[in-house]
């Protein structure tokens, strides 16, 4: 289907071509005719070009976003907010308070994944790639931002309270994936720009960074000793 759509202008010019060539068409009347029907042609052909390109980046972004969804929200174990709730096993009320502040905020979001994937494949269905995909590439980096804001609570948590080795693990083990999620994204985004104007820039779509396992070495203090009074005078055999 695709191939006749793209060539039905070059077999209209040689059908009109060879029936002006044995009617002995003017060439003044034929010619006109065949540069408007080309003009047609090449002017249909690169919106279809453009529809295509516009329905692979939907098809690009759908698929990352199901994968933040699935890898990143819900109930998965690489989820930042499943790494916070591990935090209430610490007996350390400070961490309870911050992990049960984070609670709606996991909530929202996975309402969020799960509304979004609909909608991506709703309108991919039908189409609609010129009027949303704008739009949905805004609201997915809107919502990563966010999620970003979490990964840097709890490393900052992290670097001020002690929180068990079995969770600073998972976290690096999170931060490996969702490192290479941001690294797709960056290039989706510079994709999108050749076909789409969009208004985000690569780096907007910050890297995680690790927590170390290195304990930082304390300061130990040295035992300041009290001073010592001098030595006493040596006497000479002489009376002072």
């Amino acid at each position: 289907m695709d191939i006749l759509k793209a060539g039905w202008s070059p077999a209209l010019i040689m059908v009109l071509a060879v029936a002006g060539y044995m009617n002995e068409w003017p060439i003044e009347i034929l010619a006109p005719g065949l540069f408007v029907i080309l003009f047609i042609g090449v002017v249909v052909a690169s919106a279809g070009a453009r529809e295509r390109e516009l329905e692979r980046a939907s098809l690009r972004l759908k698929e990352l976003a199901g994968y933040f969804n699935r890898r990143f929200a819900g109930t998965s174990s690489l989820s930042i907010f499943t790494i916070i709730d591990s935090l209430f096993n610490v007996e350390d009320p400070r961490l309870w308070d911050w992990a049960r502040a984070c609670d709606m905020s996991q909530r929202i979001l996975n309402t969020w994944c799960d509304s979004f994937i609909r909608r991506v494949e709703s309108d991919i269905r039908v189409r609609r790639f010129t009027l949303y995909l704008h739009t949905y590439l805004n609201e997915l980096w809107l919502a990563n931002s966010h999620y970003y804001e979490f990964v840097e609570q709890l490393r900052e948590v992290a670097e001020k309270l002690e929180i068990p080795r079995e969770t600073i693990d998972q976290y690096n083990r999170f931060v490996t994936e969702y490192n290479a999620f941001v690294q797709h994204f960056r290039e989706q985004i510079v994709g999108l720009r050749k076909v789409a104007k969009t208004e985000i820039e690569p780096p907007s779509v910050k890297l995680a960074q690790e927590i170390s396992t290195v304990k930082r070495p304390q300061v130990v203090q040295e035992e300041v000793k009290p001073p010592q009074p001098p030595p006493p005078t040596e006497h000479k055999g002489y009376i002072m």
